[in-house]
C-alpha cells in the first residue's frame, strides 16, 4: 500500500503495488460497515458478480477479501484523469467528442448491467478519460451500498450523489433499476456539455427537491445533442431509452477518422488531450 487516493461513504481507496510493480486501487470497506453481516453477503455478491463485467470499460477485479475482518476489493488502477478533472481544467466537451464519451458510456452501462449490477453512483468523477477509451469505476460496492442505505443506523449513509441520482432514488434507493444509471448517464452528458449538472446548485436538499418539481437545466447542451441527453432524463423510468437504442441514436451521427477510427487526439481540443497525457501516479 503506498497512500490514499480516495474515500466516499462506504470506504476508503488507496493505491496499491504488487511485488511485480504493478499498480492497484485498492477500496478498503469502512469499519463500521464490516460488522454489518448483511453489508458482508451483499458485498460478497457484488465481488463476485464484478468479476464477471466484461469488456472494456471497468478495470478488472484482481483480487478481494469478503471474509476478513475488514473487506476489501483490488481492482487495476487506472492512470487518467476523471471526467470532472478534464471539463474543470479544460472546459466542456464539443459535439464530436460528447457523441463519443456518451457511446462509451453506454456500453460500458451496457457490460455492467449484463453481470446484473446496477451502478447507483453513475458520475462524472466515477468516469476515466483515457487516450484509449473510457472507463467506469466505483461499482464494485454497489448493491452492497444500497443494503447500508436501508439501514438507519449506518452512519448517516446516503446512497448517490444528488446532482446525478434519478428522482425514484433520491426517494426510495429500494426502487433502483437500470432505468435509474440511464438517468445518471443522461445527468453525467449534460455536464460534459456544459460543464454544470442538469440541477446546478450545492445544497443537496434543494436539488432533490427541485428534481421533483423542476424539469432539467439543459443550457448550454448542443442541439443536435439534446436528443440524446434529454430522454435520458425523463422523470419515469419507464419512460427513458433502453440502452440499445441509445446507443443507435448516438452511434448514427458519429464521424469516425478516415481510416475508421476514433481517436482523442482528433476528437478533444488540443488542450483536453494534453490533460491527458499530463496524469500520473
Amino acid at each position: 500500500m503506498l497512500r490514499r487516493i480516495g474515500s466516499g461513504s462506504m470506504g476508503r481507496v488507496f493505491l496499491g503495488r504488487t511485488p511485480a510493480g504493478r499498480l492497484l486501487a485498492v477500496k478498503v470497506v469502512k469499519e463500521e460497515l464490516a460488522d454489518d453481516l448483511e453489508f458482508r453477503r451483499r458485498f460478497q455478491r457484488e465481488v463476485a458478480a464484478a468479476r464477471g463485467v466484461n469488456g472494456f470499460y471497468a478495470p478488472p477485479v484482481v483480487d478481494a477479501d469478503t471474509t476478513g475482518d475488514i473487506p476489501w476489493l483490488a481492482t487495476a488502477y487506472v492512470s487518467a484523469p476523471s471526467l470532472k478533472d478534464l471539463v474543470d481544467a479544460c472546459g466542456p466537451l464539443p459535439l464530436r467528442a460528447l457523441r463519443w464519451v456518451a457511446a462509451q458510456l453506454v456500453e460500458a452501462l451496457r457490460s455492467v448491467h449484463a453481470a446484473d449490477i446496477v451502478h447507483r453512483d453513475l458520475k462524472p468523477s466515477n468516469v476515466l478519460v483515457g487516450v484509449d477509451g473510457l472507463r467506469v469505476i466505483d461499482f464494485g460496492l454497489a448493491l452492497a451500498a444500497a443494503a447500508a442505505a436501508s439501514k438507519l443506523t449506518v452512519a448517516h449513509t446516503t446512497l448517490g450523489t444528488p446532482a446525478y441520482m434519478s428522482p425514484e432514488q433520491a426517494l426510495d434507493a429500494r426502487k433502483v433499476t437500470s432505468a435509474s444509471d440511464v438517468y445518471a448517464l443522461g445527468a453525467v452528458l449534460v455536464f460534459a456539455a456544459t460543464g454544470h449538472s442538469p440541477y446546478p446548485g450545492s445544497d443537496p436538499v434543494r436539488t432533490m427537491l427541485r428534481m421533483q418539481t423542476e424539469g432539467p437545466d439543459l443550457s448550454g447542451v448542443p442541439e443536435e445533442f439534446v436528443d440524446v441527453a434529454a430522454p435520458c432524463l425523463r422523470p419515469d423510468p419507464d419512460g427513458r431509452p433502453g440502452l440499445d437504442e441509445l446507443l443507435e441514436r448516438i452511434v448514427r451521427d458519429m464521424e469516425p477518422g478516415p481510416d475508421g477510427l476514433y481517436r482523442p487526439s482528433e476528437l478533444l481540443p488540443p488542450a483536453a488531450f494534453e490533460f491527458l497525457g499530463l496524469q500520473d501516479v
